[in-house]
C-alpha cells in the first residue's frame, strides 16, 4: 500500500466502490482502498446481481450461485481494506436494473464519490467504455471516478476540462478543492478546446479565470491554462492528458448520451480514450 498523500478527492468521508468481480474492477478496488486510506474515509463495496426476467422463475437458485461466486472477491476487498486500516462494508443486492441500483445504493450509503472500473461484464461500447459504467454515470450520481484496469493514481498532476457549462464549472471547482486539500498535488492543467481559431480567445479567457481562482485558493499548486483548437475535443483533451502524464482528468457529465441517459458525448468519449482515471462531475438530480 502506498503512503497517504492527502485529500485526493476533496473532503470525502464515504467512498463507494462498484465491483462486478472481474479483473477489470481490480484496479478500481485498489484505488478505492488507497483513496479511502488517504482521506480517512469509510469504504462501501457494492455488488449488484443482475436478474434476467427470463430466469425469474429460478431466481433464488441463480442468486445463490452468483452470491457464492462474488463472496470470495468481496472477502478479498474486505481483507485489503482491513490491512490498510480502512473501515469497509460490503453490500450485495439483486436487481432487474443493476446500473440504477448501483447509483441508488451509493446514494443510500451517502457516498461522496462512486468508484468504478472502466470495463465490466456488461460488454463494451464502441469506445471501450464499460456499458455498466456508462449507464451508472447516466443515472446522475454527482461524482463518479472511473479507473482503467491496472492504473494507479499518483495524485501529483491532474487535468480539468472546461467549456463554460455548469457541469464543467463543478469540475473546475473540484480541481481547485483538490489543490487546496491535497498536499501531494503539484500541477493542474486547465484545458478548454475551441472548435476553431475564432473561439480561441474565449477559451483562453475561460482557462485563465479558473487558474486565477485556483492560485487564490491553492497557491502552492501550479495551475497551467491551456486553450487549444481542435474539431474533436475528446481527442484533444486525452492527448493533452497523455502528453503531460496526468493521473486524472476531471470533466463535467452534462448533455445527452447513450441509452437516452444523461452523459455528455464528449465526456463519454474522454472516458473511453483516456489513459488515466477520469472523474465525472454532475449536478445532483
Amino acid at each position: 500500500m502506498r503512503e497517504k498523500s492527502g485529500q485526493l478527492i476533496g473532503q470525502a468521508e464515504i467512498i463507494a466502490l462498484a465491483t462486478d468481480g472481474s479483473s477489470y474492477t481490480d484496479g478500481a478496488a485498489q484505488e478505492a482502498i488507497f483513496l479511502a486510506q488517504a482521506c480517512g474515509a469509510k469504504l462501501v463495496a457494492l455488488h449488484v446481481i443482475p436478474i434476467d426476467s427470463e430466469v425469474a422463475m429460478s431466481i433464488h437458485a441463480v442468486s445463490k450461485v452468483l452470491r457464492e461466486e462474488i463472496s470470495g472477491h468481496l472477502d478479498k476487498i474486505l481483507k485489503m481494506a482491513k490491512d490498510a486500516g480502512v473501515v469497509c462494508e460490503a453490500f450485495v443486492e439483486e436487481s432487474y436494473q443493476p446500473d440504477k441500483t448501483i447509483a441508488e445504493l451509493a446514494r443510500r450509503e451517502q457516498a461522496d464519490v462512486l468508484i468504478m472500473g472502466r470495463h465490466g461484464r456488461g460488454g463494451l461500447l464502441k469506445l471501450l467504455v464499460g456499458s455498466m459504467t456508462a449507464k451508472v454515470i447516466g443515472h446522475g450520481f454527482p461524482k463518479v471516478l472511473v479507473v482503467p484496469k491496472d492504473f494507479s493514481i499518483g495524485g501529483e498532476k491532474v487535468l480539468v476540462a472546461v467549456d463554460g457549462s455548469e457541469s464543467s464549472g463543478l469540475a473546475a471547482a473540484e480541481a481547485v478543492s483538490i489543490g487546496a486539500n491535497c498536499s501531494n498535488l503539484n500541477e493542474v492543467y486547465v484545458v478548454s478546446v475551441a472548435s476553431s481559431e475564432d473561439g480561441l480567445a474565449q477559451a483562453q479567457e475561460l482557462v485563465e479565470a479558473v487558474c486565477r481562482q485556483g492560485l487564490e485558493q491553492a497557491p502552492h499548486v501550479a495551475f497551467h491554462p491551456l486553450a487549444l483548437v481542435g474539431k474533436h475535443a475528446p481527442e484533444v483533451i486525452t492527448a493533452a492528458a497523455r502528453e503531460r502524464n496526468v493521473d486524472m482528468i476531471l470533466i463535467g457529465g452534462h448533455g445527452k448520451g447513450l441509452s437516452k441517459l444523461l452523459m455528455g458525448h464528449v465526456t463519454e468519449k474522454v472516458i473511453g480514450k483516456a489513459h488515466c482515471a477520469v472523474l465525472v462531475l454532475k449536478k445532483e438530480a
